[in-house]
């Protein structure tokens, strides 16, 4: 099956991760792909750990079950490091790919003050210049900025539906030119666009409970929202969209993060229905 429109089109793969060669998982709620095309899959619960396949779907090795608490996004960076909001103990630990890790942002069990880091956080990630962006989203309604080596700067929001707060920040990614979008989800339903201090730009309106975020090289942001896939140019002009069919009764149920690998392919995680996760070939 084709989806998509004009010069995004994908093949969808039945049944990645899922063969003989594959692995069941729980909750999907997040993934990231590394510089060696292995896929890391957040099994959030009811079992949590970091579930790695290879690019076909086969599964590699599972970790993290000894200190993953309620484990909600992942991002890889370039130096393939692993950022982990893990929403369950308040913490962002960054691993390595077998699963060392490497530092932790935070206080494991303790929640943060109002305004301050973390309280149920949902993403972590980088930006161009190595700074580190983080949604505090189930919690309270925060994003918290670090430099490089974790040493925090800043955090801005508060709950509120005027530009620059929010009521669910429950995505973050940087465009290559260092701005920072944020999915603010219900009951707000947009997408915020922030310069890397945190002055608020411009905002896309009118979302339908926007979840996942992927900005790729060229500006294009790709985003998980009302149970499908919608891609926009940097302007936020809509390229493609589809929904994402599976599950009971096979119906769009909730698609809830979206990550692009170097081949262009998107692999797409489900959290409303156990073992239900996608792959998309670029045609």
């Amino acid at each position: 099956m084709i989806v998509g429109q004009g010069n995004y089109r994908y093949e969808a793969i039945p049944g990645w991760g899922q063969g003989p060669d594959g692995r069941q998982l729980g909750i999907v709620s997040s993934a990231t792909v590394d510089s060696q095309d292995r896929v890391y899959m957040v099994d959030r619960e009811p079992n949590p750990a970091i579930v790695v396949f290879d690019r076909d779907g086969h599964f590699l090795k599972s970790w993290g079950e000894d200190f993953l608490s309620l484990p909600h996004g992942i991002w890889v960076g370039p130096d393939d490091r692993l950022y982990i909001a893990d929403c369950g103990d308040h913490t962002v630990r960054i691993c390595s790919t077998d699963g060392e890790v490497l530092q932790t942002l935070g206080t494991p069990g303790q929640p943060g003050a109002e305004g301050q880091p973390f309280n149920k956080p949902t993403r972590a990630v980088c930006a161009p210049a190595g700074e580190i962006y983080v949604s505090d989203g189930y919690g309270q309604n925060y994003v918290h900025r670090f430099a490089a080596d974790g040493t925090y700067i800043q955090s801005w929001g508060g709950t509120g539906s005027e530009p620059g707060q929010f009521t669910l920040p429950h995505n973050v990614f940087a465009a290559p030119d260092g701005r920072i979008l944020v999915a603010d989800r219900e009951s707000n339903h947009r997408i915020q666009i922030f310069e890397p201090d945190g002055t608020f730009l411009t905002q896309w309106p009118s979302r339908l409970f926007p979840c996942g975020l992927f900005i790729d090289a060229e500006g294009t942001v790709f985003v998980t929202e009302g149970g499908g896939v919608s891609i926009f140019n940097i302007a936020g002009q809509l390229q493609a969209q589809w929904p994402v069919y599976g599950g009971p009764n096979d119906r769009p149920h909730g698609a809830h993060n979206i990550w692009v690998d170097r081949h262009g392919d998107l692999y797409v995680g489900e959290v409303l229905v156990e073992n239900l996760f996608y792959k998309f070939k670029r045609v």
